[in-house]
């Protein structure tokens, strides 16, 4: 990955491409590289769907190796959902192929006039922009069919739905998985709204006459990629627990946790979850000739996804991951698994973020505009945003602005992001990371809740303030620098309990760069992107104030716990105090 490709969009005479060495973003991935290349060449003011703003794409670190885990492709730019800056990932195949190309990044600059649609072709040979109207206003699926019947099934395929060209804050851009299907999503913060707003419709990854990366050591990496895998397949959380059940897997444990939100977080505990249960998601895949395991992109040894199949026996979706199990099922007290499976396809297709357009629903429902429980009125707002009618518009820019537009006093946001499938007041840790994360509310920034209910790495009572912003502290500096190597998040739950197994991740790092990086030196790298997102934030004018949770978390206890947010803002203000 010795390249950048810059692509200004908005170009007189159209879209200029220019190719430049990667020069001080050498050594680096994902996070890591939009972010840093946000902070200094974005204008924190800007606004996020024009001129100004640039959307970043970047393989990690290790991507495009022989590398186990290594799959996953960073998005950043200026949010368009919460004014923040923003890395937003994803698995599926476009990481591993852009990287093998030899592209570290592609930024796309500029704001072309005109109504115009375009796709993006990369391959050994280049770089090449084309017009492509016949693709305006498809959705996903329909826009990779298309795109096969001239590029072929030996691609990667990026996308944005209907959702995203109508510059919808909730919108997303999907990569496709190893059956080529644009079932990955980059989900969070809008980024599909700014690849729309730069015309771009699609993106075509060709690694056609390319090879894998080469490290620098090859059999030293062989031999640490190996004692790797070894330590996820031994790990109860990555060799067990994920491979059968998926991410869905958590329904119950948060359930009997009291920390699962249900009917728009008024309860943690949702009297039917079980019907939800990760559990009864396998039996269902499995009794339909679907599977209850299968990877994202080759190379993933932890298996964690799935294919969902509907009652006849044909493909519906993927399997709905925990989040999206919770968002459009207990958080709007649905029950029924076919219906929360019908939605993820719908979120998948239209390019929705699954956590937004859950909770934006359940906020509708909090507003009256359908009952809690309603199954087919909410497969009838989300067909509004597949329409882009005046309702579906609201509704696709998310749960903040459906709350404000009908009046809804508590609506679970922070910076405008909706908050995750954890409830803050009974899980103290995970509140932590919500209220101070770099990008809005974000269960990914800092997994507390490994720690906090699955006792990975430790073990810090939920309930309690005591540890929690150290914890949440750690545990963002560590993701920062996992979102940079390409790797898997899943991964901590090994390396957090199993020193050995980050040691081998380690040793991957150093063989294939020939450098000698130590676990300071990660430490190092997490807080460098770290320092940079909240630079970029605080000239976006964001100071600590606004890292808070929404006033009801501290006000209104939840049962079972009847518990309350707990943590003092002086507290809040400690976890970036490096």
């Amino acid at each position: 990955m010795d390249k950048i490709v810059r692509i200004d969009m908005g170009a007189k005479g159209g879209p200029k491409i220019t190719t430049e060495p990667v020069g001080e973003y050498a050594g680096l991935g994902g996070r890591a590289t939009t972010s840093l290349i946000i902070n200094k060449e974005v204008h924190p003011l800007c606004h996020p769907l024009g001129a100004e703003n640039k959307l970043v794409i970047a393989p990690g670190m290790l991507s495009g190796s022989t590398g186990a885990m290594t799959g996953r492709l960073s998005v950043g730019c200026k949010s368009p959902l919460t004014g923040t800056i923003k890395e937003s990932n994803a698995g599926g195949q476009a990481a591993q192929v852009l990287a093998r190309i030899g592209y570290a990044a592609i930024i796309l600059e500029g704001k072309p006039e005109g109504d115009d649609l375009y796709k993006i072709i990369v391959n050994k040979d280049g770089v090449k922009v084309e017009v492509d109207n016949s693709l305006k206003l498809l959705d996903n699926y329909p826009t990779v069919a298309k795109l096969r019947e001239q590029y072929g099934d030996k691609v990667a395929y990026m996308s944005i739905g209907s959702a995203g060209e109508r510059l919808l804050l909730g919108s997303s851009i999907a990569c496709t998985d190893p059956e080529l299907r644009p079932t990955r999503h980059c989900g969070r913060g809008g980024v599909g709204a700014v690849m729309g707003s730069k015309k771009v419709k699609a993106i075509i990854l060709d690694d056609a006459g390319m090879k894998h990366r080469a490290p620098k050591d090859p059999e030293k990496y062989r031999d640490a990629n190996r004692k790797f895998v070894e330590g996820l397949r031994k790990h109860p959380v990555t060799g067990e627990g994920l491979p059968a059940y998926g991410t869905n897997v958590l329904t119950n444990v948060l359930n009997e946790a009291g920390g699962y939100p249900t009917y728009n977080f008024k309860t943690g505990v949702f009297p039917t979850g079980a019907k939800l249960s990760g559990e009864a998601l396998a039996e269902l895949e499995i009794k339909r000739g679907g599977t209850a395991t299968h990877g994202c992109h080759r190379g993933c040894v932890i298996q964690c996804s799935g294919i969902y199949n509907d009652k006849d026996g044909h493909y519906l979706t993927k399997q709905p991951e925990y989040e999206t199990v919770w968002a459009h099922g207990g958080n709007c007290g649905i029950d029924d698994l076919d219906t929360v499976a019908k939605l993820d396809f719908m979120d998948d297709n239209i390019g929705l973020d699954t956590i937004e357009m859950g909770a934006t629903i359940g906020v509708a429902m909090d507003a009256g505009l359908i009952e809690f429980g309603d199954k087919e009125g909410a497969i009838r707002l989300m067909e509004e945003v597949g329409k882009g009618t005046p309702l579906g518009r609201i509704l696709g820019c998310g749960a903040g602005i459906t709350g404000k537009v009908f009046g809804v006093e508590k609506v679970p946001v922070v910076k405008n992001q909706a908050i995750p499938a954890y409830d803050p007041r009974p899980i103290q840790g995970i509140g932590v990371t919500y209220a101070t994360t770099t990008m809005g509310a974000d269960h990914t920034a800092g997994y507390a809740i490994a720690t906090n209910i699955l006792k990975v790495g430790g073990d810090v009572d939920p309930l309690k303030t005591e540890g929690q912003v150290e914890l949440s502290r750690n545990l963002q500096i560590a993701t920062a620098a996992i979102d940079s190597t390409g790797m898997c998040l899943f991964i901590a739950f090994a390396i957090m309990d199993q020193p050995e197994t980050f040691q081998a991740l380690l040793d991957m790092l150093n063989a294939f760069y020939g450098t000698e990086l130590t676990a300071d030196g990660v430490v190092d790298l997490g807080k460098k992107v770290l320092s940079a997102e909240r630079d970029f934030n605080k000239r976006a004018g964001f100071s600590k104030e606004d890292d808070r949770l929404p006033r009801f978390f501290y006000t209104d206890p939840i049962a079972p716990h009847n518990q309350v947010f707990s943590m003092k803002d002086e507290e809040l203000d400690e976890v970036f105090n490096w």
